[in-house]
C-alpha cells in the first residue's frame, strides 16, 4: 500500500496490454492485474481457432505480428502477445483476482493476494468468463460444456451443438470431421450472418448434404443422461445424446461492474456508462477499454477496433494531470 500507481489496469488481455504500453510510454506508473494467465481469454479459445481479423489489425505497441497466413491462429496470438509483454517488460500480476475497490483519497484495490492504491483505474476485463446459460433442466450435468477446446474428445460420440455463431459452427465442423455424429440446435431460421465468410458455406453445405443434422427454429427443453428433449417447429422430439456443447455466447461480468459502481443502462443491452471520447465512466477516474464497453452487444468491439481506447484513456489522464 506504500506505492500509489497512476493507473491500475484490471484485465491482462490485448487491450489491457495496449493500455499498459501507452501508460509506460507516457511515463505513468501502472500495474496490470489479471485473474488468470496472460491474455487469459485467448488461452481459453478453441485450440484450432482462427481469428476473423488479419494479423496487422491485432498488433499493439507498434510490434509487427507475423503469422503463417493472413488470419492468425490462437497459438500464434498467444506467442505474439507473450512476446509483446516481454519486450516492454510490462508490470503485471497474474492469477490475482480483484475483490473490492473503494475510493478514499485514492482508489484502494483489494485482490486475492494483495492491496494496492491507484489514482486511476482501467477496466478491460472482456466478456469470455461468463457463458450465457440455457437455463434448462439438466444443464448442470457433466456431459454439458459451455466452452469447447478440442474435437478429438468427442470422436465417435453423439454430439449436440447449440447455437449458430462462429464458435458453434467451428465446433460442429471440427467434431464432425473427427468422426462425431453432430446435430445442431438453432433458435434462428438459418446460420448466423456473422459467421466467418469462408466457414459459412462449409457448414451450410454439410447441413444440406445431411452429414451434419440441424434443427432450426428449435430450442432445448431438457437435458437428460442419455438424451435431449428438443422443442422444434414440428413439436417435441427426443434425441439420443452423449455430449451437449452449449455454445450460446458469453457476457461481461456485470456483477463486477456493479461492485465497481459503474452505471449500466436499464435494458437488456446493459451498456456501461462511459464517455466515448475519454472512456471515463460515471465514476471519476475509472475508465473502460475493449469489448466490455459494448455490454451484451459483445460483437461491437474487437481487438482491432478497440485498440484506440488505450490512446483515448491515456490522453485523458495526461490532460487531467495537467489541468
Amino acid at each position: 500500500m506504500e506505492d500509489i500507481y497512476d493507473i491500475i489496469i484490471i484485465g491482462g488481455g490485448p487491450i489491457g496490454l495496449a493500455c499498459a504500453i501507452k501508460a509506460q510510454q507516457a511515463k505513468l506508473s501502472y500495474l496490470i492485474i489479471e485473474k488468470g494467465c496472460l491474455v487469459n481469454s485467448i488461452y481459453n479459445y478453441p485450440q484450432n481457432m482462427t481469428f476473423f481479423s488479419t494479423s496487422e489489425k491485432l498488433e499493439i505497441g507498434d510490434v509487427p505480428f507475423v503469422s503463417n497466413h493472413p488470419k492468425p491462429t490462437r497459438s500464434e496470438a498467444l506467442e505474439y502477445y507473450r512476446r509483446v509483454a516481454l519486450k516492454f517488460k510490462l508490470q503485471i500480476k497474474l492469477f490475482e483476482e480483484v475483490k473490492t475497490l473503494d475510493r478514499k483519497q485514492h482508489y484502494e484495490i483489494v485482490t486475492s493476494k494483495n492491496r494496492y492504491q491507484s489514482r486511476n483505474i482501467i477496466i478491460s476485463t472482456g466478456f469470455y468468463d461468463l457463458p450465457v446459460l440455457l437455463n434448462v433442466r439438466g444443464e448442470g450435468l457433466p456431459k454439458v460444456y459451455h466452452y469447447y477446446k478440442d474435437p478429438h474428445y468427442f470422436a465417435l460420440q453423439k454430439v449436440i451443438v447449440v447455437g449458430a455463431s462462429n464458435s458453434s459452427v467451428d465446433a460442429a465442423l471440427e467434431c464432425y470431421r473427427k468422426g462425431a455424429d453432430v446435430t445442431m440446435i438453432v433458435r434462428a431460421d438459418d446460420i448466423g450472418e456473422r459467421v466467418k465468410y469462408w466457414v459459412r458455406p462449409d457448414i451450410k453445405n454439410r447441413i444440406e448434404e445431411g452429414v451434419i443434422k440441424a434443427y432450426f427454429k428449435s430450442s432445448i427443453k431438457e437435458i437428460r443422461a442419455n438424451e435431449v428433449i428438443v422443442e422444434t417447429s414440428d413439436g417435441e422430439i427426443s434425441l439420443e445424446n452423449d455430449f451437449v456443447l452449449a455454445l450460446t455466447g458469453y457476457q461481461p461480468n456485470f456483477e463486477f461492474l456493479n461492485k465497481m459502481g459503474i452505471t449500466l443502462t436499464d435494458d437488456e443491452k446493459k451498456y456501461p456508462q462511459h464517455h466515448p471520447d475519454t472512456m471515463e465512466t460515471n465514476r471519476e477516474g475509472i475508465y473502460l477499454a475493449g469489448v466490455i464497453c459494448g455490454g451484451m452487444d459483445t460483437h461491437l468491439w474487437f481487438i482491432e477496433n478497440s485498440r484506440e481506447h488505450a490512446d483515448k484513456i491515456i490522453n485523458a489522464i495526461l490532460a487531467k494531470n495537467q489541468s
